[in-house]
Formats: C-alpha cells, structure tokens, sequence
C-alpha cells in the first residue's frame, strides 16, 4: 500500500456519521488535490472492512460511484443523511471537510 492509499483509507476512517465528503475532498485531504480519480480507484480496490466507504459520494452530493446504490443511499438514509432520490440534501451543511 501507498502512503498516499494509506492516507486515504485513514481519512475515510475519520468521516463522522451522518456526514459525506467527496472523492475530490477525500484527495485534497490525502495531500494530492486533483487525484478524485486516483480516490476512487483505491476505494473500488480495497477490502479493508470497518470503513465507511458509502460517506464518500460523488461532486455536487451525487451518491455515483458505489457498487449498490441501494445499499449505499440505506445505509446513508440509517444516519440520518437527507436524500433526494440519488442526491444528497443539504450538501452544504452535511459535507464533511476534514474538520469537526
């Protein structure tokens, strides 16, 4: 593993719930702004269990980019996250930017 995969996964770790943050946000985190792609390779290529991978939705609070939506807009729906069909609400104010 990378350090800049290990960053990743670290930060995902850190995402409180009830929150989402973006692929893009998750990379700037991670110290490497611009590599969203890069992000959500490492996402779709790790098994490390206990992460809260449905957190990470795509830019503008679109769920994209998980291998069950159904799955991912439950399991966001259980922490109280506001959706509209398969957009987060309220993005503003639930979008998580590394900070408490």
């Amino acid at each position: 593993m990378t350090p800049f995969e290990r960053r990743v996964l670290t930060t995902v770790s850190r995402i409180p719930p009830g929150r989402v943050t973006t692929y893009g946000d998750l990379a700037r985190m991670a110290g490497r702004p611009g590599a969203a792609r890069a992000v959500g390779n490492i996402m779709r290529l790790s098994s490390r269990p206990g992460l809260p991978y449905h957190r990470v939705i795509a830019a503008g609070g679109r769920l994209g980019g998980y291998s069950n939506l159904a799955v991912k807009r439950a399991l966001l729906m259980a922490e109280g996250v506001p959706l509209s069909g398969s957009r987060v609400t309220g993005f503003g104010k639930i979008r998580w930017m590394g900070r408490k």
